[in-house]
Parts: structure tokens; C-alpha cells; sequence
């Protein structure tokens, strides 16, 4: 017991000299002494006495105590020391591992620091101090490498920026470029239909000019022995008288005219106005008889003329009292009156051969179009004598219409309605 008490003695005093004036790198060892040789190696101090009073038991239990805290207080600095010892060793391993190794690279005289650490904690801060050195360096390193490519990479961008400014550019030059065809496509199709209508017309005139080569005939014996043949029905073959009409009182129309076709021969001609498409029409639509219109006006006729055989037709007709007549190889078939008294024919108007008007020269209709042959068409602006009919009739009198002659050069014909010579008095002669 009183070794045991010896050695506890001992290591307060060596615990309690280590707290007033630690002195670093320093270990404390305890070892348990004989009873032998308490005297001579390891004396006990004098522990103080409180007046002198104290039992020898009382002072042991005393010197019992003390040696308890001693020993707590001495578990209590060991255990942080190897905390602190274990941190720095933590550290020191993450340290040595982002320097990339280098420890373990210096050669077979390099010390594992994880498995002997430093007896001296001065010489394991000093080596922390190196180690954090050189991963500063490091880091410094790595900040003005990216640095220098950070300013490297204004290269790229400054391209970048051409580039979308030349794309730009190009875009527009496009949208230009896509503009301008458009236009030139407009330009083309407003070409294209003036080019259209001039063929057309050119190609009927060489339709006519080699209809005419064909017949063998360079010219017509007369200039008004010639016909317009319009073989088919439909709405774009017709002629055109060139010339057109004053204002009229009174009028007388004659023609010759050689139809076969059933039922109706249509319309042998038509005269429109603006604002009224039937000034004068004469037509046979249909199972109709056929009909004179005069301002849309109608009067039936008794003629019959669909037998294929040239006819004389002529029509007269006065404002007064609107009466009018009509008449057919110079006899008069027909008389009537009220058909648009009082009602002048206005000028300016087309007068179309062959097709039925329902605007100013157009919008012809197939079923209302003439298929035959006509000729000497005249118009007069007063009222024939029965006399001057019968002649024309009889062809005996050539007379040609004072306000509209019948022509070569006064009649065009298109869409394929053709003009051939033709003597009506010679051909009426063998129709009998």
C-alpha cells in the first residue's frame, strides 16, 4: 500500500510540474516501484499540514483524493493531445493527397507519416506549413492558368460575333433577293397575258391570211364579196364591225344569211350600249320565233330562215310611234308598232356578229350564238322604201349601208370565224 501510495505521489508532482511550465516533445511514463526502492529513487514530498491537527489516516485519505483528480485531469489532457494529434494527422494525409502524392514519390527515405507520426508537434506544424505553402502555390498556379485562357477565349467570341453579323447580312440579301423575284414574277405574268393576247390576235390574222392563201384568192373580187362563216356553236367565234353607231331615229338593217341550225340559228348580230346590253338584237333562241329587241324591248317576227338556204332579211324600224318591219326576200312578212317609241338608239355602242351581248362586247353565251354563214350586212339611218328592198333582194341594186357598209376592212372575225370570198346573188341562184 504504501508503495502504491509512493508512486501516486510521485506522478502528481510530475503531472502537476507538466501544467505549470509544459516543456514541448516532453512524454511522462509511470512505473509502479518496489517497496525497496521507494527511499532512494523516488522521495515524496511534504504535503502540508493543516495545523497539524490531521490523523495520519485522515492525511492519506486526503493524499487518496488528490491523486484521484490528478489522474482525471492527466486522462483528460492526454485524450485532447490525441485528438489534436489525430486532426493534424487527418490534415496532413488530405494535404499530402492533393500535392498529388509527392510524399510518397520523395524516395525510400521518406517517412510514413500515417504510421509514425512526429514525436515533435512542432515539426508537424512545420511540415503542415509547407504542405498548405505548396497547395497555395498551387491554387495560384491553376488562377493564372484560367486566367490566361479566360483571355485566350475572347478569340472565339469576338469570331463569333463576324460570324452572325455576316449571316445577318446574308439573311437580308436574301429576303431582298426573294423580293425582287417576286416582283419579276408579277412583271412576267402581266407580260405573259399581253403576249397571250397578242398571239392570239396575230394567229388570227394568219388563220385568215392562209384560209385565204388556200382559197388560191390574194384579195376579194369586191370589197364587199366576202362572207364571215361561223360553223360551230360557241361563245368565242364572232365578228367585230369596227366602226359604230351614231345616234340614231330610225334605222333599216338588211343582211344575207344561210343557216341550218336546229333549234334556233341564234344570233346573227347584236348591238350594246353601256348601261343596256340589248339595244338592238336580232335572235332565234330555242323553240322561239325570232325576235327583234330594241332597248330590251321585243317584238316577234314572222320570218323562217333555217332551211340552209341563203336569205335576203331586212329589218326597219322608226322612234315615232315605234313601229316597225320586216321583210324577207323583199316581201314583207310582218308590221308592228310600240316597240320602244320614242326612244333613240344611243351611239357609241359594239356591234358584234354572231353572238348575243350581256355586257359591252362580252359574256357571250354558246347557246345564243349564230352558226352559219353571213354577208352583206349594210345599216342605213332612215327607213328603206319597199322598192329598195326588193332590189337589194332581187340583186338587182348594189346599195350599201350610208352608216354602216358591208366592207373587208370594216369586219374582224376571231376565235376562229373565218371571211371567204363569196357572190350571195351567184349562190342564191343555185340554192333554187
Amino acid at each position: 500500500m504504501l508503495a502504491l501510495l509512493t508512486a501516486g505521489v510521485a506522478l502528481a508532482v510530475a503531472a502537476g510540474g507538466a501544467q505549470d511550465s509544459p516543456i514541448p516533445g516532453s512524454r511522462f511514463v509511470c512505473t509502479a516501484l518496489p517497496h525497496e526502492a521507494t527511499g532512494a529513487g523516488c522521495p515524496l514530498p511534504a504535503m502540508p499540514m493543516q495545523g497539524g491537527t490531521l490523523s495520519p489516516e485522515e492525511e492519506l485519505r486526503a493524499a487518496v483524493l488528490q491523486l484521484r483528480e490528478t489522474v482525471v485531469q492527466q486522462k483528460e489532457t492526454l485524450g485532447a493531445q490525441r485528438e489534436a494529434i489525430r486532426e493534424l494527422t487527418g490534415k496532413l494525409a488530405r494535404c499530402e493527397g492533393m500535392a498529388g502524392g509527392k510524399a510518397r514519390g520523395s524516395g525510400a527515405t521518406g517517412k510514413d507519416t500515417m504510421g509514425d507520426l512526429p514525436r515533435d508537434p512542432g515539426h508537424v506544424v512545420e511540415q503542415l506549413s509547407r504542405s498548405l505553402q505548396t497547395l497555395k502555390d498551387r491554387l495560384e498556379s491553376l488562377e493564372l492558368q484560367l486566367r490566361t485562357n479566360v483571355s485566350n477565349a475572347g478569340l472565339p467570341s469576338d469570331f463569333r460575333e463576324v460570324l452572325q453579323r455576316r449571316l445577318g447580312e446574308l439573311e437580308r440579301q436574301l429576303l431582298r433577293k426573294v423580293a425582287e423575284l417576286e416582283d419579276e414574277k408579277s412583271l412576267l405574268h402581266n407580260e405573259t397575258s399581253a403576249h397571250r393576247q397578242k398571239t392570239e390576235s396575230t394567229l388570227n390574222a394568219l388563220l385568215q391570211r392562209v384560209t385565204e392563201l388556200e382559197r388560191g384568192n390574194s384579195a376579194f373580187k369586191s370589197p364587199d364579196a366576202f362572207k364571215v362563216s361561223l360553223p360551230l356553236r360557241t361563245n368565242y367565234l364572232y365578228g367585230k364591225i369596227k366602226k359604230t353607231l351614231p345616234e340614231l331615229y330610225a334605222f333599216t338593217i338588211c343582211l344575207w344569211l344561210r343557216s341550218s341550225a336546229s333549234p334556233g340559228i341564234g344570233t346573227p348580230f347584236s348591238y350594246a350600249v353601256p348601261g343596256q346590253a340589248n339595244e338592238i338584237v336580232l335572235i332565234e333562241w330555242g323553240n322561239n320565233p325570232i325576235e327583234l329587241l330594241i332597248n330590251d324591248k321585243v317584238a316577234q317576227l314572222p320570218l323562217f330562215v333555217s332551211d340552209g338556204k341563203w336569205h335576203h332579211i331586212c329589218i326597219t324600224w322608226t322612234t315615232r310611234d315605234g313601229m316597225w318591219e320586216a321583210f324577207q326576200d323583199g316581201e314583207k312578212l310582218g308590221t308592228g308598232e310600240n316597240l320602244a317609241p320614242w326612244h333613240p338608239i344611243k351611239p357609241g355602242g359594239v356591234l358584234i356578229l354572231g353572238q348575243e351581248q350581256d355586257t359591252v362586247g362580252g359574256r357571250f353565251d354558246a347557246t345564243q350564238a349564230f352558226v352559219g354563214e353571213l354577208s352583206q350586212f349594210n345599216i342605213w339611218d332612215r327607213v328603206l322604201r319597199a322598192q329598195e328592198i326588193i332590189n337589194m333582194a332581187n340583186c338587182s341594186t348594189n346599195m350599201p349601208g350610208n352608216i354602216i357598209p358591208w366592207v373587208d376592212n370594216n369586219v374582224d372575225v376571231f376565235g376562229g370565224a373565218s371571211k371567204w370570198p363569196v357572190e350571195t346573188c351567184e349562190e342564191r341562184l343555185l340554192d333554187l
